[in-house]
């Protein structure tokens, strides 16, 4: 048995930050705090991955004699 899922889709004729801003919250709204908890789990996990993947680099510190 599969889960129905809604796609979500902007389209606009040129930039509109008001609109996608809108668009955003009602999106967002739309969604079960559930969702929402996971679709940033996944946000997380695939940045730490991205990190992990491509050697994330420490910054240089500064060594005094």
């Amino acid at each position: 048995m599969s889960k129905k899922k809604k796609t979500y889709i902007l389209v606009l004729d040129k930039d509109d930050p008001e609109k996608e801003l809108d668009f955003e919250i009602e999106f967002q709204l739309s969604l079960t705090p559930a969702q929402r908890y996971r679709i940033m789990d996944k946000l997380v996990r695939d940045g730490l991955e991205f990190i992990r993947k491509r050697g994330y680099q420490n910054t240089p510190a500064v060594v005094t004699r």
